[in-house]
This record gives structure tokens, C-alpha cells and sequence, in this order.
């Protein structure tokens, strides 16, 4: 990389961490709080309206959105042009959620489902007003003004969240809470980002997006149906509790995972973007990405699912101690999500959309099939089977990697392999200290977490693992980290 776009790099990166380190701090305590207030059918019957609540966001987060990141010589009328179009589709796609909201309600059989569905269908005609200005931050490889936002919506939506969940609204808290980040959010990036829109607009402009645009955005929608569509088939076959329990083991388990590879892959789609034509940078970007992102991932996953059960007792309680084994089993797949992630990111940074769809529409294919082998077992079969297509899918988003700039997926195991390892090894020595004998679950996650850090820390140095050896010799990660936060 050159030496500014390496700088504007670490920055984002570490702005990046900080977002992910605080807001995800600050919604796991707000969750926690929560899950402690209210019980797993509350929490289920807002499952139950994710899928459609989520497709509709994506018609804002995915396609034109992602278009404008990557054409390098994106206009004010684009951007314009994008800005209003937005807005149209937000009301259009709230209007549609409103008169649904009866269908919904019926097909769950949960007539609290109609007056939900209006109240949530609120959220996608705000963010409809501040997408453009948070596409192009993340264009500017910016993430400041986005750090501060998130946080602030996080903490103030949170707190009204749990405070109505203490004085007794239940489920309605939850809606609340969804509905004040967005609107606070929104606020918040049209005080804090400079871009402003003007009074132009041109269909021109949106049909040359149009190409790579409604790839993306199709791509986006198979995603998000599929990504709940777990939630729309337990709701309906199971209980509201049952399919609270999954709800509240993926959002235990699946965060660590996604955030950091959000995170990652937020800041490498512009970068990758703007190196586009140099295949030999994009590998050795690809390489020094993956292997960042396991070095963290790698400890996350096996320590979690080790500490799981004195997790969940101490801080959800034992009504909650159900989802256990589900969160063991979504921590083998929140190891292969940031594989994707990054695979995935390349495609798009090189504009190959078309592949990007027909990947995403063989994976959903798999699910598909999965969903149709296990339910009748359950719903840890059903999660077995997920971690299966997770597997196939990786592959699949690697194959073209190699083809592309040559980094196949053996090549991109090797790397991972040693990683991996140490990991397990951490894993090993979690699982022993488990044991032991301690006077409460307190003192047990107290005791595996802290042993946890040292000896993985200790087994990177002892192996001296590449990826962390440099982190820690040039110490740029806790520089930045530290200045941006005072920066604050």
C-alpha cells in the first residue's frame, strides 16, 4: 500500500475497533438487562417479524449503496439521485409492511404481530433519510463521525429500551428501542457528517449504477431472507419461547464474530476498491485480512463455547440456560463467518457482482435444503445443518478468490492452520481449568476468562504467529486505539 492509503487504513481500522469494542460493549449490557427483565416469548415474537423488518432494510442497505462505494468517480447527482430515490423506497416498503401487518399476524397466529409490524415498519422510512451519508463516510474510509453516532444511538435507544422494560410495557420496550436508535441515529449523522443533498436528481445516473447496483441489492435480499429465514420457520413451527431461545444464542454467539468482521470488512471493501487493478496488492491484502481476522476470531469462538454455560448462569440466569447448547453449536459457525466475509468483500471490490449473486443463490439453495432435511428433528439438527452449509459455502466463496488473484482456499488453510491450533490448545486448557472446583459460576468465568487471554497470548508469543508478532512489535493498534479515544 501506498503510505497515505496504509494511514487512512490503520485509522479506520482502529476507529473501526472502537466502534465494535464500545457499541458492541454497550448493546451487549443493554441485551443483558433485557433478557434479565423480560422473558424468551417476548423476545420471540420480535423474531418472529425480523425476516420482514430485515428484507425491507435491505432494499436501503444493499444495491445502490453498495454501487456508489464502488465507482471511483461517483458524482454529487449520483449521490443525489441515490439520497431520493432511498426516500421513495423507504415509504414504499413501509406502506407494504402496514398492510401486511394483518397477514403476518395470521400466519403466527399472534394477533400482537399487526400493531408490532406498523410500529417497526417506523424504523426503515428513517434510515431511509441517512443511508447516503453513511455510504459515502464509509467510501472516505471514515468511521469517526460513525463511531459517535452508533454509540449515541446505542445508549440512548438502550436506556429507554430498559427502562420501559422495567416499569412493565414488555415487548413493546423492545419496539421502542428499535425505533429510537434509528431515528436518534439519523439525527445524529445528519449533525455530525458534512454531506448535504441538493435539489437534483437523474434517472441517468441511477441506471448506470443499475448494472452492479441490482446485483448487489438482489444479492442483499437473498441474504437477509435467508439469514432470518430460520427464525420465520421456527416462529412457525415452534413456540414463541423456542424460537426466543434461538434468538438469544445467536445474538450471544454470532456478534463477537460479526462485529469483527464488520469491522474489518467495512474498512478492505473501499481499500480493496481502490486497488482494483493490482492483482499482487489484493492478495497480500486478502493474506495480512484473514489472517488479522482469525488471530481474534479463532480465541473468540473456542473460548466462548467453552465458557459458555457459567456465562449464561451468571448473566442471563438459569431461565435462559436452554440456549446453551445452541450457542456451543452457532460458535463453530461464527468460526467460518469472517472467511466468507472477506471472500466476498474481493468480489465485490472488483465489481464482479454476477458472481457475487450466483454464489448467494447456490448457498441459498443449500439452506433451503437443509431447512427441508432437519426440522422435523428439532432445532439443534436444524443448527447442525447449518454449520454444514457453512462449510460448503466457504468453498464456494473461495474458489473464485483463487481464480481471481490466486489465493485458493488451500493456500488460505495453510495460513489459517497454525492459528487455529493455538486456539484449540486455548481451548484444551479452558476446558481443564472447567474441572476445577469453584464456589460459584462467578468465580469460574472470572478464573477461565483470565486464564483464557494468557494463554493464548503466551502460545502467540511462544510460536511467535506472524500476524501477531507484527501487531505487537509495532504497537500501532493501541497507539491509534488510545488517540482516538482521547480524540473523543
Amino acid at each position: 500500500m501506498t503510505d497515505s492509503l496504509r494511514s487512512k487504513t490503520i485509522r479506520a481500522l482502529s476507529w473501526s475497533f472502537l466502534e465494535a469494542v464500545w457499541l458492541q460493549g454497550v448493546r451487549f449490557v443493554i441485551g443483558i438487562i433485557l433478557a434479565r427483565l423480560l422473558f424468551p416469548d417476548q423476545f420471540g415474537l420480535i423474531g418472529m417479524l425480523w425476516i420482514f423488518i430485515a428484507v425491507a432494510q435491505s432494499f436501503l442497505d444493499s444495491g445502490f449503496g453498495a454501487a456508489l462505494i464502488q465507482k471511483t468517480d461517483a458524482t454529487i447527482i449520483d449521490t443525489c439521485s441515490i439520497f431520493y430515490f432511498n426516500i421513495v423506497v423507504g415509504l414504499v416498503a413501509a406502506g407494504l409492511l402496514c398492510l401486511a401487518a394483518p397477514w403476518i399476524a395470521a400466519f403466527y397466529n399472534q394477533p400482537i404481530l399487526a400493531p408490532l409490524t406498523r410500529a417497526l415498519s417506523l424504523t426503515i422510512v428513517i434510515n431511509s433519510f441517512s443511508m447516503v451519508q453513511g455510504t459515502i463516510l464509509t467510501k472516505q474510509i471514515n468511521f469517526k463521525i460513525q463511531t459517535k453516532v452508533s454509540l449515541i444511538a446505542s445508549v440512548l435507544s438502550g436506556t429507554i429500551g430498559v427502562t420501559m422494560a422495567a416499569v412493565g410495557f414488555g415487548v413493546w420496550s423492545l419496539v421502542v428501542q428499535q425505533i429510537s436508535s434509528a431515528l436518534v441515529g439519523t439525527l445524529c449523522l445528519w449533525f455530525f457528517a458534512p454531506w448535504r443533498p441538493a435539489l437534483i436528481f437523474s434517472f441517468k445516473s441511477l441506471r448506470e449504477m443499475f448494472r452492479f447496483g441490482s446485483r448487489m441489492l438482489a444479492s442483499g435480499l437473498l441474504n437477509q431472507i435467508f439469514n432470518n429465514i430460520y427464525s420465520l420457520v421456527i416462529g412457525k413451527l415452534f413456540s414463541a419461547a423456542d424460537l426466543g431461545l434461538f434468538t438469544r444464542a445467536r445474538t450471544l454467539a454470532e456478534p463477537p464474530s460479526q462485529t469483527l468482521s464488520g469491522m474489518v470488512g467495512r474498512v478492505t471493501f473501499p481499500v480493496f476498491s481502490s486497488i482494483q487493478d493490482d492483482q499482487a496488492r489484493l492478495k497480500r491484502g486478502l493474506k495480512k485480512a484473514l489472517t488479522t481476522l482469525v488471530l481474534v476470531n479463532f480465541p473468540m469462538m473456542v473460548g466462548l463455547a467453552v465458557i459458555v454455560r457459567p456465562l449464561v448462569l451468571v448473566l442471563l440466569t438459569e431461565k435462559w440456560a436452554e440456549c446453551i447448547p445452541y450457542i456451543q453449536l452457532f460458535c463453530i459457525t461464527g468460526l467460518l463467518y469472517p472467511l466468507h466475509v472477506i471472500n466476498l468483500n474481493l468480489l465485490q471490490a472488483l465489481g464482479r457482482s454476477e458472481l457475487f449473486l450466483r454464489l448467494e443463490i447456490i448457498k441459498k439453495v443449500l439452506i433451503v435444503i437443509n431447512i427441508a432435511v432437519t426440522w422435523r428433528w428439532g432445532i439443534t439438527a436444524m443448527i447442525c445443518g447449518m454449520i454444514g452449509t457453512s462449510i460448503i459455502s466457504y468453498y464456494l466463496n473461495s474458489y473464485y478468490t483463487g481464480k481471481l488473484i490466486g489465493y485458493p482456499i488451500n493456500e488460505q488453510l495453510e495460513d489459517m492452520f497454525i492459528y487455529l491450533i493455538i486456539a484449540s490448545l486455548m481451548g484444551i486448557a479452558l476446558y481443564l481449568v472447567g474441572l476445577l472446583s469453584f464456589p460459584n459460576n462467578w468465580s469460574m468465568l472470572l478464573a477461565e476468562v483470565l486464564i483464557g487471554i494468557s494463554v493464548y497470548v503466551g502460545l502467540c508469543r511462544i510460536f511467535r504467529l506472524g500476524q501477531f508478532m507484527e501487531l505487537w512489535r509495532t504497537g500501532w493498534t493501541r497507539i491509534a486505539i488510545f488517540k482516538a479515544g482521547v480524540a473523543i
